[in-house]
């Protein structure tokens, strides 16, 4: 019986989809993994305060979730790369689902900072299942499909479907916990994680690449380390983009999470979750129209690294008039804008490291992009957190765009490499 599950998988693979399958299943596990997640994230820190934590522990707690991100990441990277895209993709939904309930069960009884930071790890891992598998199931599969398109485009989609579902998300987890209580949103989410391991177990294969089956795991995990630790960093380009991570993840995951209980503060009502969940909205619907503008922005520019530039430079200097406004009203403009520019950004960059990674390196390189990126999370989160404690949120949002402008002389050394990947198409 396993020779014939092999057998049928292998037939799988070798049946060569079209390009337009494989972006709709794409774009469908996008939209039930992100309306998942997003069912949270317009109330984390609200649901993380009514546990009875600080400021500075609710940071924390984030920053053991970009812990649990950093240790994590290249270990289920390579997991995809020996193993399969497809089953990493299929174990970050399982792991998911428990370590939500886990997570929930922690606002339950009121727990110590202890399990907080247990729960919050055990999600790092669910979602380093997803990190690197996902974007290099996406490229191979196209590619054994002779896609010839732009990669920015297909981002750029990817990030509108995403965008869409975290609107629904965000808006709907925030008055569902408004009307209900804030434990239903997460018991939400573990039923739509289940619901999207069935679509990703029924529809996806790993085309385009060849799981290994060798005896010794060991040495397959050892040999693609070291190549793919050396391919990172003795490629200039990837390299100085990657060492850009840390500032851009860093500050716009605290960003994020900052942004509710900010704009609470703001409208001066604190128990309005659905407001809370406005800002996670605004994200999205700034994602939407931002991936609607990509193809015409890179049209605009001659070179990739022109854009990561321009767009660092303009989040930056957005977080620190945040950090000014006392107007909830301009407050709202500000974070619209932000999350505009930061969904430009975010799609070249794919593209961009995309095409500056072999296929059998993919998802282990992609790891540890999000590696180094969630380090940069693990760090600057409690910091920018201990400044809200003791000074203010606007402060923190002053701090951060300072932090985030360290990554531009990274990006100016990419753009100093003249990689052909940096043209735009």
């Amino acid at each position: 019986m396993h020779y014939i599950h092999q057998d049928k998988n292998f037939i799988m693979r070798s049946v060569k989809p079209t390009s337009q399958k494989i972006q709709r299943l794409y774009l469908l596990l996008t939209l039930l993994s992100t309306l998942s997640a997003s069912m949270i994230w317009g109330i984390n820190t609200i649901f993380l305060l009514d546990a009875g934590l600080s400021n500075t522990q609710a940071f924390i707690t984030n920053a053991f979730f970009t812990v649990g991100q950093v240790i994590f990441e290249v270990p289920t990277g390579m997991v995809a790369d020996i193993r399969g895209r497809r089953a990493s993709y299929l174990l970050g939904t399982i792991t998911l689902s428990l370590s939500t309930l886990m997570y929930l069960g922690a606002w339950w009884i009121h727990a110590p900072l202890g399990i907080w930071a247990i729960s919050s790890i055990f999600l790092g891992l669910g979602f380093t299942f997803f990190s690197g598998a996902t974007e290099a199931w996406l490229v191979d599969s196209l590619k054994f499909a002779g896609f010839k398109g732009s990669l920015e485009s297909v981002f750029a989609r990817g990030q509108m479907v995403g965008g869409a579902a975290m609107l629904i998300g965000a808006v709907g987890g925030g008055f569902i916990a408004q009307a209900t209580g804030l434990y239903v949103p997460y018991l939400l989410r573990a039923v739509l994680l289940i619901l999207t391991f069935v679509v990703a177990f029924v529809g996806m294969h790993d085309w385009g690449f060849m799981p290994s089956r060798g005896k010794s795991l060991v040495k397959d995990i050892r040999v693609l380390f070291i190549n793919s630790f050396e391919l990172g960093w003795k490629t200039p380009t990837l390299r100085w983009l990657i060492l850009a991570g840390p500032f851009v993840s860093g500050v716009g995951f605290y960003a994020f999470y900052a942004m509710q209980p900010y704009l609470l503060q703001l409208y001066g009502d604190e128990s309005a979750y659905g407001v809370a969940g406005l800002a996670a909205a605004i994200v999205a619907g700034s994602q939407i129209l931002g991936g609607v503008l990509v193809p015409q922005v890179s049209k605009l520019f001659r070179l990739r690294s022109s854009i990561l530039i321009l767009t660092g430079f303009l989040t930056a200097g957005l977080l620190v008039l945040l950090g000014f406004t006392t107007k909830f009203g301009v407050a709202i403009g500000l974070l619209s804008l932000w999350g505009l520019v930061s969904a430009i950004f975010l799609p070249v960059r794919q593209a961009f490291v995309n095409g500056l990674v072999p296929s059998k390196n993919r998802a282990t390189l992609l790891s540890f992009d999000s590696l180094v990126g969630s380090s940069g999370g693990a760090v600057i989160q409690p910091v920018l957190g201990r400044v809200a404690d003791t000074n203010s949120y606007a402060q923190s949002f002053i701090a951060g765009g300072v932090i985030q402008v360290i990554a531009i002389p990274f990006l100016w050394l990419v753009r100093r490499e003249k990689h052909d990947t940096d043209k735009t198409l």
